[in-house]
Parts: C-alpha cells; sequence; structure tokens
C-alpha cells in the first residue's frame, strides 16, 4: 500500500474519532499518520490511552501512534485532517488548517450551514463539492473544509434523496429513536436512559430541518438553493447502543404505487458506486418488506454499516408515503461519511 494519502484524526480517542481510526486502518487509500487528543494526554501512545469501546479490535498500526496536542503544527505531515472534536473546539482549528493548505474533512456542526461550505451525505448531493472553489477564492485558503451532516439528518437523507430526485418530497414530518452512542461515551447518564424514553435532543430537531433542505438542494453556481421542503422533526433518545432509528411522513409531489417506491430505494445508486470508491456501499438504501424490519441490532450494519434500511413503507393515500429507516449513527452518520467524503475529493481531484 504504497504512496498513500497521509492523513489524521483530531479528537481520536472518543467514539467517533475511534470510528475513524478503524476505518482508517489498512485503507487503501489513505495512511493514518497522526492523532490528536486533549492535552494531558499528549505523548502517550494511543493504544495505551484510549478507552476502546467499539466492536472492532483496535488497529495495531494505530495503536503505537504517539497522541499529538490539538494544534495546527501537529498536523503538519498530513494531507487530510479528521475532525472529531466538539464544535467550540473545531470552530478554531479548521480554519487554521484550511489555511495550511489542508483538507478537513469534519464531524463537528460549526461551519455546516455556512453557503460555501458543502455539507456531504455524498450518494445524496456529491456534486456540492463544486463549492470548494468558491471557499478558496472567497476566503484565500489553498486548503478546504468539508462537512459531515448531523448523523440523523444523514439517515434521513440517504432515504429521501432518490424520492426527492424521481418524485419531488414536498413535506417531512419525522420522529427519531436515536442511540446513547450519538452523545458520546458520557453524553447520557446511565441512570437516565436505562428503561426509559428522553423526548428530547438540545438543538437536534433545528439541525435536521436546515440541514435537510440544504442537501436535497441544488447547486447553482457558487451557491446552494435549498430544496423548499417543510420539515417537521422530533428528536428521542432511547437505550439502544448503536443505530438510529426513525419514524417518516413524506408528502411527494407524485403519485407512485408503493412497489415503484421499494423499487426506486433498492435499484438507486449514485457517484460514489460509479466511482467504486472503497467506503460506498454498493446499495445505499436497502428496503426491507418484512413487517418486523429494520430493527437497530439486526439490521445497523448493512453495507458495513453504511447503507440505510428502510422498512414498513405503506402509502396511508396517493402521494403519502410512511416508513420508517435505520442508519448507523457513527458510521454513516459519521466517520463512515466522512471517510468517504475525503475519497469523493481524492477521486475527483486525481489524488488517487
Amino acid at each position: 500500500m504504497a504512496d498513500r494519502i497521509p492523513v489524521a484524526v483530531a479528537g481520536a480517542t472518543g467514539l467517533v474519532g475511534q470510528r475513524f481510526v478503524s476505518l482508517l486502518a489498512g485503507h487503501p487509500w489513505f495512511e493514518l499518520v497522526a492523532v490528536t487528543a486533549s492535552e494531558r494526554r499528549t505523548g502517550q501512545r494511543y493504544g495505551e490511552s484510549v478507552e476502546w469501546y467499539i466492536e472492532d479490535p483496535l488497529p495495531e498500526e494505530a495503536a503505537g501512534l504517539e497522541l499529538r496536542p490539538p494544534r495546527p503544527e501537529s498536523f503538519r505531515d498530513a494531507e487530510i485532517v479528521f475532525i472529531a472534536l466538539p464544535k467550540e473546539a473545531a470552530a478554531g482549528l479548521e480554519p487554521e488548517l484550511a489555511r495550511m493548505g489542508k483538507i478537513v474533512v469534519s464531524n463537528a456542526s460549526v461551519y455546516r450551514m455556512e453557503p460555501d461550505v458543502p455539507l456531504l451525505n455524498p450518494e445524496a448531493n456529491w456534486e456540492h463539492i463544486g463549492l470548494l472553489e468558491a471557499q478558496r477564492r472567497r476566503r484565500g485558503w489553498s486548503g478546504a473544509i468539508l462537512k459531515v451532516p448531523n448523523c440523523t439528518t444523514a439517515v434521513l437523507t440517504l432515504s429521501l434523496a432518490p424520492l426527492h430526485e424521481k418524485y419531488g418530497v414536498r413535506e417531512v414530518y419525522m420522529t427519531s429513536m436515536q442511540a446513547i452512542s450519538g452523545a458520546g461515551f458520557r453524553g447520557v447518564p446511565g441512570y437516565a436512559i436505562v428503561d426509559n424514553i428522553v423526548p428530547y435532543i438540545r438543538g437536534e430537531e433545528e439541525k435536521v430541518v436546515r440541514e435537510t433542505n440544504k442537501i436535497l438542494g441544488a447547486l447553482h453556481g457558487d451557491t446552494v438553493k435549498p430544496a423548499g421542503i417543510e420539515v417537521v422533526a422530533t428528536t428521542t433518545r432511547v437505550p439502544v447502543l448503536d443505530g438510529h432509528l426513525e419514524s417518516v411522513i413524506a408528502r411527494l409531489a407524485a403519485s407512485p404505487g408503493l412497489d415503484e417506491i421499494l423499487e426506486t430505494w433498492d435499484t438507486w445508486t449514485s457517484k460514489p458506486q460509479e466511482l467504486r470508491l472503497p467506503t460506498a456501499p454498493p446499495r445505499p438504501v436497502v428496503a426491507r418488506r418484512e413487517p418486523d424490519r429494520p430493527q437497530p441490532r439486526l439490521d445497523r450494519k448493512t453495507g458495513n454499516g453504511m447503507s440505510v434500511v428502510t422498512g414498513r413503507a405503506a402509502l396511508p393515500r396517493p402521494g403519502l408515503l410512511r416508513y420508517i429507516v435505520l442508519g448507523h449513527n457513527t458510521l454513516r452518520g459519521a466517520a463512515g461519511t466522512g471517510v468517504m467524503i475525503a475519497e469523493l475529493y481524492a477521486k475527483l481531484n486525481g489524488l488517487v
């Protein structure tokens, strides 16, 4: 695997950071050369410092890396930097890295809605990467910032994209049942979530509304015209480790039959599949016909965790579609999509 692109992960010890490390170890295009964590861990070996919680084993090639502080100079030997930091920490670091010429692929929410920053769910809106030309021109950067969507939005928009492309989507009403891993290691105290459902996640519903319309919007020159879909979202936290389940009602502009909708999901592919990006699943949307699927424990790793799974699809009346969709929140909703964004950038810019 000679001549791989050197990459780094900022915030490598958190859950999303661990997913990045796991996906990048042995990647055919990328070589993990640097990891950062909090200042108190600086100088420790990654394998000795990290509390490894994900199901995949800790990669040997990452275990020996020395943890660096989250400062711009720590990424000097990386071309692409994956950000798995809180928005407050990411806000100052990301522009500095872009000025240094780094390609920043970030899971942090800051800058997602900036008009010249691509918010990419690659199969749904890969062409929005075209915003980078305007971003560099306006900001004077030699590098760039590309954003991963909110995890709930990523799952929702991947299921909506083929419907919007073929039929048009006018309204969406969504209620989420979100896994605790979406809040990080210590995001939800055990006593608060066991035997319980928390019917509120701060800021989540607003993100779903804004980001859905940006992702499903159309690129016009240097800007994205929002899709103009009325989105009403209710977000909840449930006692599941991984996998966000969402109950969706979508009003379509056309009135297709149910069999046609299921076929649209099952046969839809996009640029990542055409380019054969390593992280792209062969089928971005997998439609289940059983009455009791999808389920987080059974279906979250479909397509290596990069497909979303729909089920319970029904048409209560023409043009009104009801369905359930499931996606792995730290893979499709975070690190996996981040790695695919980097693959897309590398392929389209002739780096591989």
